[in-house]
């Protein structure tokens, strides 16, 4: 990067704008398996006049941006490939507009998921934020990458609960799209655009975003069952009946027997369905004895569900165990995270057949997801210095996105592209992919934005 930018970006920030080489290190990665490759300059913003003077200098000096939220990402989308300039958006950290009446909110990129449910509680909107991705993201880097998570059945993806952004263009133009109101047919859907693209195309700095009334009333429930197509296959039935479930989880029985072991808990070693249900007190134990009673029809059991907080939580310890119980299979190891989304009516069958695919892992190979929406996941716990790993580990991913791909799902149904998936995403969307690249190409006409990064390069 040339000393000039540096300069240049240090007059605009002052200390907020480091080259300090720990720094740089610790922007240079995510939480995945991808190599790390710092940035050449870490900025922290706290207004969007400032991330649009940035762009600015970089779109005049053709120097590469990378926007980094928490990095807690899995697909190096963070990684800079090419050095450049790193826009840590964590101190945009404000709510900047609150409507109880219309449940909506806007909030600087920077604030996290967490951090808004915290500012709702103590404000007493009885309302709250559902898109839930496992960690504590914030609301911009979940907007740029589509998050969605385990309450996504219910509730939706970010896709469905943004209303509004304000994104910083590659030449430093500040554009708001979308806007408060329910409905709209004026003008391209340029918030849709934006949602997902992974920082290519803009940077997002403020969100606009749809509240849900808090629930009056949450029950959980775990049930395993005998074998992975009856717990599959109870998913559907409860789908079909049209219970309004708030999450369904399923973990396999390797991702079973790696929680007993980190958690030193005593499930059976069997696929095992995690439920939640919202609603009031009347409705949440109703749901729950009617999945129940399917349950049992299925062959699965014991059904153990309850509406106490403390033993809500005892019960999906398993769940939020996961990813860390899945690492902890082998000392040392890096996650190689991969996940896909099928058509419900595919779920049972690719899930079998990912099943008899991994089967043959000389790795381990815990499979989860979120099951209610199709989208289920494999961890390998990957030995970060082994390239034969990689290499047998990558053919076992892509033999998952060839079957997800096979049915019409995905490769990818909330983790995004990053650098780790586009192969995966050129296969998936052949001939669109040349519309992607004219849409990034009319954006970004510099190629400066999150570069090879989310669509294979023209």
């Amino acid at each position: 990067m040339q000393s000039r930018v540096s300069r240049q970006i240090k007059e605009v920030l002052g200390d907020r704008a480091t080259t300090e080489r720990a720094i740089l290190s610790d922007h240079g990665h995510d939480v995945s398996r991808h190599q790390s490759q710092p940035p050449d300059l870490v900025a922290f913003p706290v207004e969007t006049d400032e991330v649009a003077s940035i762009v600015r200098i970089c779109f005049e000096n053709d120097t590469p941006i990378i926007p980094y939220g928490t990095g807690t990402a899995v697909e190096g989308g963070v990684v800079a490939t090419r050095g450049g300039v790193c826009i840590n958006l964590s101190r945009m950290n404000q709510i900047v507009r609150l409507s109880v009446d219309d449940a909506d909110v806007t909030v600087q990129a920077g604030v996290t998921r967490k951090a808004l449910n915290d500012y709702l509680v103590e404000h007493e909107t009885g309302l709250t934020f559902t898109v839930d991705p496992g960690a504590d993201a914030s609301l911009g880097g979940m907007a740029a990458t589509n998050a969605s998570g385990s309450t996504a059945v219910r509730y939706g993806t970010m896709r469905e609960n943004v209303m509004g952004l304000t994104v910083v263009m590659a030449d430093g133009t500040i554009i708001h799209t979308g806007g408060r109101a329910r409905k709209s047919s004026s003008g391209y859907d340029l918030t849709r655009l934006m949602v997902g693209s992974e920082g290519s195309l803009g940077i997002i700095t403020e969100v606009t975003l749809r509240l849900q009334p808090m629930p009056a009333a949450v029950s959980s429930a775990v049930c395993p069952f005998p074998d992975i197509e009856r717990a599959v296959s109870t998913v559907i039935a409860v789908l079909t009946r049209g219970i309004p479930i708030a999450r369904i989880e399923l973990l396999d029985e390797v991702q079973i027997d790696a929680v007993n072991r980190y958690s030193d808990l005593e499930n059976e070693i069997k696929p095992t369905l995690f439920f939640e249900f919202h609603g009031s007190d009347t409705q949440v134990a109703e749901h729950a004895r009617t999945v129940e009673a399917m349950v049992a029809e299925s062959g699965g059991g014991p059904f153990e569900w309850s509406m106490d907080e403390t033993e809500r939580q005892k019960l999906w310890q398993a769940r939020h165990d996961g990813y860390y119980a899945s690492l902890a299979l082998r000392d040392g190891s890096v996650g190689y995270v991969t996940d896909v989304c099928v058509p419900i009516s595919e779920l049972a069958a690719c899930i079998v057949k990912s099943k008899e695919i991994l089967a043959n892992s000389p790795i381990p190979a815990p499979l989860f997801g979120h099951v209610g929406d199709g989208n289920y996941h494999v961890v390998f716990p990957l030995d970060p210095a082994s390239e034969e790993e990689l290499q047998i580990v990558s053919t076992y991913h892509q033999q998952l996105v060839d079957l997800a791909l096979s049915v019409g799902g995905t490769c990818t149904g909330e983790h995004g592209i990053g650098i780790g998936k586009l192969d995966a995403v050129a296969k998936e969307h052949g001939a669109a992919i040349s519309v992607m690249q004219s849409i990034k190409q009319a954006l970004d006409p510099k190629n400066i934005l999150n570069p090879g990064k989310a669509i294979p390069e023209s």
